[in-house]
């Protein structure tokens, strides 16, 4: 049995918190260069991914916030099973790791009460997902879901008959339908399977993959390169100014589900894609 402190993990989720939200992840930086190379010099959709592309840039240079809407703070942890979690609550250092990082860091804090709206003022609570693994490590991965995106996602509860023909028009239409609204080109977390609640879990955890990543599932693989085919058709483009590059990358997650359901969630990422994670 391994023990790891409450302190260590808020300060991991403290640091994750501060390297996320000033900047890009890798293979989103890659990916709108490589749609930049797709797009006709001097278009509307060429001048907008030059924009993002130069305010990640200066992000980064400056310490600033890469995009004014740092988020709700979604919290995956991974926590092996021979690990004693030692002091305070997971959810309370969590909490802090967060607030800290956010009023350190002049982050927005953007979470309130649902009904009066009233804002907590520091970001929290975090969404945290926690799962029991094997070993006597603690992963932490932190992804600031902005709302632009979050606000165009949903989630399907198909009929069986629908098959994988209905999983992509799933996928497809909710992407059409939020046209320019999520700030494009997009990247799509999508779950397959499982239940109502661990199906939408399944789309948020996908966000999590380097974009460009495949699922380990040839059947699984051949839906996300099918779906990022059919949205790039739709030709909304970077900020909805048209062109040949809609989305960044589709990635599904597929879980067990009942013999009677084909749940299907559909989470929207803007192309700002901020996600960090740390092992303990």
């Amino acid at each position: 049995m391994r023990t790891v402190n409450s302190s260590q993990i808020e300060n991991c989720v403290y640091d994750l918190a501060k390297r996320a939200c000033l900047h890009l992840i890798p293979s989103c930086k890659a990916a709108l260069t490589a749609a930049l190379a797709q797009e006709e010099s001097g278009s509307a959709a060429a001048f907008a991914l030059e924009t993002v592309l130069k305010n990640a840039d200066t992000a980064a240079a400056e310490q600033m916030a890469v995009c004014q809407d740092t988020g709700y703070a979604v919290v995956l942890a991974e926590i092996g099973q021979d690990v004693h979690i030692e002091g305070d609550l997971l959810s309370d250092c969590v909490d802090r790791g967060v607030r800290r990082a956010y009023q350190d860091f002049c982050f927005r804090k953007s979470v309130c009460d649902p009904l009066t709206r009233v804002n907590t003022a520091d970001n929290t609570p975090a969404a945290l997902h926690v799962q029991i693994v094997p070993g006597d490590a603690v992963k932490l991965t932190f992804l600031p879901k902005g709302f632009g995106s979050e606000n165009m996602s949903k989630l399907f509860m198909l009929t069986p008959a629908k098959g994988k023909e209905g999983i992509l028009e799933a996928i497809v239409e909710t992407v059409r339908l939020a046209g320019s609204k999520p700030c494009p080109p997009v990247y799509v977390g999508v779950g397959i399977g499982g239940t109502f609640d661990t199906c939408a879990f399944l789309a948020k955890k996908a966000l999590t993959r380097e974009i460009g990543s495949k699922n380990p599932r040839e059947d699984v693989a051949a839906i996300e390169k099918e779906a990022l085919a059919r949205i790039n058709a739709l030709q909304i483009g970077a900020q909805g100014f048209g062109g040949k590059v809609t989305a960044l990358g589709v990635s599904c997650e597929i879980a067990p589900t009942h013999i009677a359901g084909l749940p299907v969630a559909v989470n929207i990422q803007c192309h700002c894609v901020r996600c960090e994670s740390a092992v303990l």
